[in-house]
């Protein structure tokens, strides 16, 4: 594991089975069964992904006798959220910005065809 939790975060983000499987998890607690259900790769497969996610501490699994439960862990979203939230308010401003130039290009076309009339 890294030392930096975003990139490990990202990391296991950029799978397909692994967002799926978040998004399974965000439903409530799994078994290694019910979440491989849905994908057409072996349990040993769906496993390995599930090792990636728990890395990154993105899910944690109970056990109770028998049954082990994976469930979603929310703190490293949450933080990728935070991250992101920067870049929001960056590209917000910035269209913001285009949106009253593209005004300003209208209104002064407008007044053109005003002024032709």
């Amino acid at each position: 594991m890294s030392l930096d939790p975003l990139s490990d975060t990202l990391s296991a983000l950029a799978d397909p089975t692994r967002r799926a499987i978040l998004a399974r998890l965000a439903r409530g607690e799994a078994t290694v069964n019910e979440l491989a259900e849905p994908f057409a790769m072996s349990l040993p497969a769906v496993s390995k992904h599930l090792k990636v996610l728990e890395r990154a501490k993105l899910i944690s699994r109970g056990r109770t006798a028998q049954w082990r439960p994976c469930r979603l862990e929310p703190e490293p979203l949450q933080k990728l959220d935070s991250w992101l939230e920067e870049y929001r308010d960056l590209w917000e401003h910035r269209f913001d910005r285009l949106e009253t130039y593209l005004e300003t290009i209208k209104h002064d076309a407008d007044k053109k065809g005003d002024d032709h009339e």
